[in-house]
């Protein structure tokens, strides 16, 4: 059995394994040494991810050989021989994702964007987290606060009337008109694994004040699945 000297790491997250599902489904359930190429890439990806800075201090850290590792891994869960001790987040991500390469590939290039353009944008301050897993959920959240995109946003908004809250209706009829505006934030109509775009436009955000937007994405890193405006106006309130 292979062995490596990763204990003591933290433990491998969603989007980092489905990253390796990525990888296993292009070697066709081969499993490369570790000092393939793409084994070795996936290990500067996974040590470069922005919450794991700390951790990749540690040269065991997604090490080579724990990519390697964690492909055989996979193959066991994948055909039920080998390894006996695989994790459970490799057999949920298996159930989920194992007869889809496809939908594995478009999920594994938005954390790959993701990661890439978070990078010394953000602080760690986001609490909220979408089932695409950390990266992910940033780059929502830092797109969703654009200044640009928000004033687009609102401009459109007002050549059609009044401002208001596409979930409660609230208009802010009781504030100082001058900045009445400041209460709205922008939200993703959809979720970024479903637009699979690199830049996001003004018909694909809603107009939230800043207490539904709040409400409704603790409600979806919660429940870990996305929830429409429609649903949002039936579930948020009792």
């Amino acid at each position: 059995m292979a062995v490596t000297k990763g204990q003591g790491n933290p433990d491998w997250s969603r989007e980092e394994v489905i990253l390796a599902l990525n990888l296993y489904h292009a070697f066709d359930g081969k499993i490369p040494g570790s000092d393939d190429e793409r084994v070795c890439e996936l290990s500067k990806t996974l040590r470069g991810f922005p919450h794991h800075s700390h951790a990749a201090r540690d040269e065991t850290f997604r090490n080579p050989a724990g990519v390697a590792f964690k492909l055989q891994n996979l193959r066991s869960v994948s055909t039920g021989r080998g390894l006996s001790n695989t994790a459970k987040i490799d057999r949920e991500i298996w159930a989920e994702l194992g007869t889809d390469p496809i939908r594995t590939h478009e999920l594994a290039e938005i954390i790959r964007y993701s990661t890439e353009a978070v990078v010394g944008l953000l602080s760690d301050d986001v609490e909220e987290e979408f089932a695409e897993g950390k990266s992910a959920t940033r780059v929502h959240v830092e797109r969703e606060r654009r200044s640009k995109l928000r004033k687009e946003v609102i401009a459109k908004r007002l050549k059609l009337g009044d401002l208001e809250c596409d979930v409660c209706g609230e208009a802010g009829g009781n504030v100082e008109p001058a900045i009445r505006d400041s209460m709205f934030e922008c939200h993703h109509i959809i979720p970024l694994s479903m637009i699979g775009e690199t830049k996001t436009k003004v018909k694909d955000m809603a107009l939230l004040c800043a207490s539904c937007h709040r409400l409704l994405h603790r409600a979806i890193a919660k429940k870990k699945q996305w929830i429409s405006i429609e649903e949002a106006k039936k579930q948020l309130f009792i």
